[in-house]
């Protein structure tokens, strides 16, 4: 009877059934090595893990049912959706928490649309059309295989039938060229999008699918990647295409929810071939360009959890005439767990003698590093002044050798934003333009200066004013004189690799510094940012000089009806939006004192400018929050020498003190303008007792510094915890080592977790990110000096940096520290270790 039942694949009954015999599933499950819930609540097994509910950040592929198949995340985002193949800003439902139940096993989650959360202020604004149901997704382990079941609270309104159904997404990235099986089609994964297509019913281009029917198998070739969907309930299965309208998209499975279903709405018998006793195989995580002489030198093996086989780990010089030499061999030091895997430590530091190396553990193999104290001379940094940030430059166009990275772009200004608008990206107004411009009017002479944000066109204040930051403390502390590109902001013309007589670094420092001066002269106050206002616009790839027509909006010249974007007279001018963030606006200001230090000399008009501005908005900035003002306070000190900043400095030591994390990276480079004994004391006793904090957070991870990873990649941070140690270690070094800076700058370099080992900057070191999400990230190509954002976490345990240019969580570039960060930590790291 109860085999029957089972074969009729009543979902209900099933359940009922399976929790009468949980005692025996599970023994049965345990004897034949079938999935188990763990301690993470996700089901496991060697080679399968099924996570349900633990990501919740579809529009970047991450959430609802997920599956991880020997080593692999082969698919997300198993849930209910409402478009075949849904992009960035489509809706998403509220998601519930994750139930477990240790009896049966199942883990469920319980949804709703609309998501009422995604209307707060601060969120992309999505339409929801007129629709309102809940639903239950369960993930239900059957020994090898498991199910997915979808219970809705009440049937499909009529006019919804045909439209919502549950959907998962395939990682296109390890099935290009591989084949597939629909009952009796097949075929290969198509590696670019191919028709034909049709307009649906809501006027939107789908792609036909590439097969229908009940049972999907795919890569049947391979075993690391066979798996096998059965549809049991619901109108059939579907393998789509999902680039029809997002460069972006997956292959979708989806199956429709029939009319009138509630229980069993959708269920799906899912079977991932796990290969028996699979493993992950070592991994050994090594700087991709090696290291100083005198520099610590530790090199992270990365086991499988289950691993009880250890091998010694040799490191070998290549020698000069060919062939290897055994320079040091030992069984490496046992670290511990951490995320999903065992860790192995080698120390190698007391080798000097220069060469290149590479170091070996079992059949695993590093990529070739040097040992140089050269090492950070050359082919490290410099790609980052040379090529990516002329590459982002905006108003300019962009020439390297035979190449055009992009023609003079954006030469329209902007027009001031619509009142009480909430921009798809971000950017929100409110009921006035707080400037002396009303919505929709030209505003004059922004079109000079600033980079081009990430992957997008648009420009952030903040972003901006953390470049020049960064890049102006650079020129401070290094002394940097690099000079490989010619830049004429008169002509608006960059050219790569033509020296013209000037320092790269103020030439940067000066294209950024000249956007937000030019705002705040022409608006009385600082933009929040410039950005385009259409989708079709923001979502642009290539060619940056298309996105509008480059001339200035007229409403009264403006043929009827209006062009579509980019041909002339269309109204595509980017908006300029203002708010009121005094937080904001004392960050900016930090950040303009140190630019005008840098400029000084170089363009003291400029310098003059920046000053200014940087003073006003610290006097007409009311801001309760004290520690908005330190960094403020400190630039302005530095570089006024004003003693009203010391004073206020003086006068806030129990809020700096209690806040030093925060503060006391800044904060030590102005103690020799401050006579104040107690304050020295104060802070140098609140900088010791945080030296605590972090030797604590560095014992939590091998790699020797604080690292809790999250769904975007840390690498970013971390960058900037190096920066901030290095200003520590400079201000305090008889508290702070050097050691935590470039633990940071490894990290970033390659030694971070996951079976990638990569350096996060592009085209630096051995192996890098050479497919990265920059504004050229559909052809598969990456900007030389970009930073990525490295390793993200797919919750709740698993590390990942895909070959893949379209996960921002992953790979993005971004203006703001991200790749200037990094140069940074390189020039500190050679200043430090060539003392």
């Amino acid at each position: 009877m109860i085999k029957r039942l089972l074969r009729r694949a009543s979902c209900l009954t099933a359940v009922a059934v399976l929790a009468l015999q949980a005692p025996h599933a599970l023994a049965q499950a345990n004897t034949s090595g079938g999935l188990r819930l763990n301690e993470l609540e996700y089901l496991e097994m060697p080679g399968l893990n099924v996570m349900l509910a633990h990501d919740f950040y579809p529009e970047s592929h991450q959430g609802g049912v997920g599956i991880i198949q020997n080593g692999l995340r082969i698919g997300t985002n198993g849930d209910l959706r409402l478009e075949p193949t849904p992009g960035q800003w489509q809706p998403v439902p509220k998601v519930g928490p994750r139930v477990v139940d240790k009896a049966t096993q199942i883990i469920s989650v319980r949804m709703q649309y609309p998501d009422p959360d995604k209307n707060r202020k601060g969120f992309n604004p999505i339409i929801y059309p007129d629709l309102n149901f809940a639903y239950e997704v369960k993930v239900r382990p059957e020994g090898r295989n498991f199910r997915i079941i979808v219970d809705l609270d009440q049937p499909l309104p009529e006019a919804w039938i045909g439209k919502v159904g549950f959907n998962f997404e395939l990682f296109p990235g390890i099935l290009f060229g591989k084949s597939y099986y629909m009952d009796k089609q097949f075929g290969i994964f198509p590696r670019q999008l191919n028709g034909p297509g049709f307009y649906d019913a809501s006027k939107e281009y789908q792609t036909t699918p590439l097969a229908t029917g009940q049972k999907l198998t795919i890569v049947p070739e391979d075993p690391r990647q066979t798996l096998t969907i059965q549809n049991v309930s619901g109108e059939g299965l579907q393998l789509i295409d999902g680039r029809a309208q997002h460069n972006n998209g997956w292959f979708v499975v989806r199956s429709l929810v029939k009319k009138g279903a509630t229980k069993c709405a959708i269920e799906w018998l899912v079977s991932p071939n796990a290969i028996v006793g699979w493993k992950s195989e070592p991994v050994v995580q090594v700087s991709q360009v090696g290291y100083h002489p005198k520099q610590q030198k530790v090199a992270v093996i990365e086991l499988d959890k289950t691993e009880t086989q250890r091998h010694p780990v040799t490191l070998y010089r290549i020698k000069e005439t060919g062939g290897l030499e055994k320079v040091l061999e030992t069984q490496p030091k046992e670290w511990g767990k951490f995320l999903r895997y065992h860790y192995l430590q080698f120390d190698f530091t007391k080798v000097e003698q220069p060469g290149m190396y590479k170091v070996q553990y079992g059949t695993y193999e590093t990529s070739p590093f040097q040992i140089s104290d050269q090492v950070y001379k050359r082919h490290v940094w410099q790609s980052v002044i040379e090529t990516f940030l002329p590459v982002q430059m905006c108003h300019m166009r962009v020439n390297d050798r035979y190449k055009v990275w992009h023609d003079a772009c954006h030469l329209d200004d902007a027009r001031m934003a619509p009142l009480n608008h909430n921009h798809f990206d971000g950017y929100i107004s409110g009921p006035s333009t707080l400037t002396k411009f009303q919505p929709g009017e030209h505003v004059p002479n922004l079109a000079v200066g600033g980079w081009h944000d990430a992957g997008d066109y648009d420009m952030r204040v903040e972003s901006l004013a953390d470049e020049i930051r960064i890049l102006s403390l650079a020129f401070e502390e290094f002394k940097v004189k690099y000079d490989n590109t010619s830049i004429d902001q008169k002509l608006k013309i960059a050219e790569l690799h033509r020296p013209d007589g000037k320092n790269d670094i103020l030439q940067q420092v000066e294209h950024g510094a000249l956007s937000i001066v030019a705002g705040y002269r022409n608006l009385g106050r600082l933009y929040r940012g410039i950005i385009e206002p259409s989708l079709r616009q923001y979502t642009l790839l290539g060619e940056a000089s298309t996105q509008t027509d480059e001339e200035v909006f007229d409403p009264a010249k403006a043929p009827n009806p209006l062009p579509e974007i980019g041909q002339k007279g269309a109204p595509d001018d980017r908006w300029v939006f203002t708010e009121e963030n005094p937080g904001r606006e004392l960050q900016v200001a930090s950040c303009l004192a140190v630019a005008s230090r840098a400029l000084k000399g170089y363009n003291d008009s400029l310098s003059t400018h920046c000053l200014q501005i940087a003073q006003e908005l610290w006097d007409r900035t009311k801001e309760k929050d004290k520690m908005q003002r330190v960094n403020a306070a400190a630039e302005l000190l530095l570089s006024t020498k004003d003693k009203k900043y010391a004073n206020w400095l003086v006068d806030n030591t129990q809020d700096i003190t209690k806040n030093i994390g925060r503060t006391g990276w800044v904060i030590g480079r102005t103690l020799p303008l401050i006579k104040d004994k107690k304050y020295k004391a104060a802070v140098l006793a609140a900088v010791a007792n945080h030296k605590k904090t972090v030797e604590e957070q560095e014992k939590k991870t091998p790699y020797g510094m604080p690292y809790e990873p999250d769904i975007w990649g840390a690498g970013w941070g971390i960058q900037n915890f190096g920066v901030q140690q290095y200003f520590l270690h400079a201000s305090y070094p008889t508290i702070f080592p050097k050691t935590y800076m470039l633990h940071a700058m490894n990290f970033v370099l390659g030694v971070h977790p996951g079976s990638n080992v990569s350096s996060f900057a592009s085209g630096v070191g051995a192996k890098s990110l050479t497919t990265a999400y920059g504004n050229n990230r559909d052809e598969w190509s990456y900007i030389p000096g970009g930073v990525g954002s490295g390793t993200a976490l797919i919750r709740p345990d698993f590390p990942e940096l895909l070959h893949w240019p379209y996960l921002w969580q992953q790979t993005e570039y971004v203006i703001g520290g991200g790749s200037s960060d990094y140069m940074f930590l390189i020039l500190a790291a050679d200043h430090l270790l060539s003392k």
